[in-house]
This record gives C-alpha cells, structure tokens and sequence, in this order.
C-alpha cells in the first residue's frame, strides 16, 4: 500500500490539488488557531492552508514522497509545517496537547480502524475538537474518488461506535461535488462529523 501512495505522491501535480479541502476551511475560519494535528495528510494542502491562519500544524503520513510534495508546498505558501513519515498505528505525540485533529479523506482497514481512531483521541486536549470528512459506504461505485473496499468506507454507526465518550456536533452525510486536484473529482458521498472531546 505504502508503495502506491508513493507513486501517486511522485507524480508532479498535486493528486488532490493545493487548496485546503472546502468543509475543513470552513470551520478553521470559525476557530480560533491554536495546535492541529493532520491524520495521513498527503501533500499537505489542509495542514499548510492552517499554517497559513496561524495554527501551529503537524502533519503526518506513511509517504514519503507525500511529505516531500507538503514541505515543497508550505516554503511556496512562506509557512512552516510539522511533517512527520509516520504510521497511525504508532506515531506519538504530546498526550492531550492538540486543540484539533483532522482527518480529511484517512480511511483505514477495518481491522485497525477502530485502534487508530482511539489512539488519536489521546493526543486531543480536553475540549478539543475532531473533524473529519470522508467518503461513505454509498461513495462505492461512484469514479469521484475514495476506497474501493466497502469496509474502509464511513458509516455514522462507526463513527458512534469509535468516539465514545466524544460530544458529537456535527454528524452528517452529505453529497457534494468535488473539485480537488485529478483524483477527487465529481459528485461524491461523505460523512462528516466535529466532536468535542470532554
């Protein structure tokens, strides 16, 4: 797996474009910056658009090639980035030191899904926000992007299921077009979801 991303981040255009995806934008304006942690952050477009707001943004993802594109976005954007090549199921940061953590389009097998999304959790300052937008089960079909294994896919069953003990604010599935670089491109099916952690 890691070997795809990693050709599809060498390619010279961006695979999901370099501005900031539209849902997350929207709530970063609304907040106030603080520290936000990107979940398998690819090129870097979301984490350097907060940079560029005043968030103090840390990155990770399991490409290389990924980081390579991020960084060479954030010194065009004149920002700075925290960039790690990572995997989710042992990168460690400060325990409850995050005021955000975003996951824009992280899906991951179902077998570590539920892990992941707990381990993450403990890097969220109580308070703190968790936001996620990524495709739902009926995304399966469409040619706009996402997994084509039902399993990777969002449902709000398992959203429920992963953030016990979060105050959900926002959990919705929506349709939407996408315009973000060759790869999400079209009308699409998301979830989205914001809890706060208490």
């Amino acid at each position: 797996m890691n070997s795809f991303w990693n050709d599809r981040y060498s390619q010279e255009a961006y695979a999901y474009g370099t501005s900031p995806n539209q849902f997350l934008k929207e709530q970063l304006d609304l907040l106030p910056a603080g520290k936000a942690l990107f979940v398998a952050e690819g090129e870097g477009r979301n984490a350097v658009y907060a940079a560029s707001i005043g968030w103090q943004s840390f990155a990770f993802d399991s490409s290389e090639a990924a980081k390579n594109k991020a960084l060479l976005l954030a010194y065009d954007k004149k920002v700075s980035i925290n960039y790690e090549v990572a995997d989710a199921n042992d990168v460690e940061y400060e325990q409850a030191a995050m005021d955000l953590i975003v996951l824009i389009y992280a899906h991951f097998p179902e077998s570590i899904r539920h892990n992941v999304h707990k381990r993450l959790l403990q890097f969220l300052r109580p308070g703190g926000r968790i936001l996620i937008e990524g495709f739902h089960t009926s995304q399966l079909g469409k040619a706009s992007g996402g997994p084509k294994d039902l399993s990777m896919l969002y449902t709000k069953e398992k959203i429920v299921e992963d953030f016990v003990g979060i105050q959900t604010q926002l959990l919705e599935e929506k349709s939407v077009v996408l315009e973000e670089g060759p790869y999400h491109n079209g009308e699409a099916s998301v979830l989205r979801y914001i809890g706060i952690k208490l």
